[in-house]
């Protein structure tokens, strides 16, 4: 018999079945239905960053920009050095009018990684 999750009585490889069909449905412009699925399995493993990311992306895409904010956060108290989660942050700060914060955030991602569309968001002309 497989191992099951809690009382959801859903496996390991239904979890990663779920997570694959999330990043279908978040290609496919449907971030909210990638939240749906992503919410149980970062139920059943909220230790999984991957999931996370991927939640915290869907939830900007749906522009529900608070838990976005959240799950980003939580990735980089995990993956500090997570060039690309430091980007969306930023976008997430500056979507919610806080320039300060995304511009930090922004030269974090620019300094971790020399990615062209990171180093023109960090504005390193402007002063810090």
């Amino acid at each position: 018999m497989p191992e099951t999750s809690g009382s959801t009585g859903r496996t390991p490889e239904t979890h990663v079945i779920d997570f694959r069909a999330a990043e279908q449905l978040l290609n496919a412009r449907d971030p909210r239905g990638a939240v749906k699925l992503l919410d149980s399995v970062i139920a059943a493993h909220p230790e999984n960053t991957a999931a996370r990311l991927l939640r915290a992306r869907a939830f900007f895409a749906a522009a529900q920009l608070r838990p976005a904010e959240l799950e980003f956060t939580i990735v980089l108290e995990r993956e500090p050095d997570n060039s690309f989660a430091h980007f969306a942050l930023a976008r997430t700060y500056e979507r919610q009018g806080r320039e300060e914060q995304a511009k930090r955030h922004f030269r974090l991602a620019a300094a971790l990684d020399p990615n062209p569309q990171y180093l023109k968001a960090a504005r390193f002309d402007e002063p810090a």
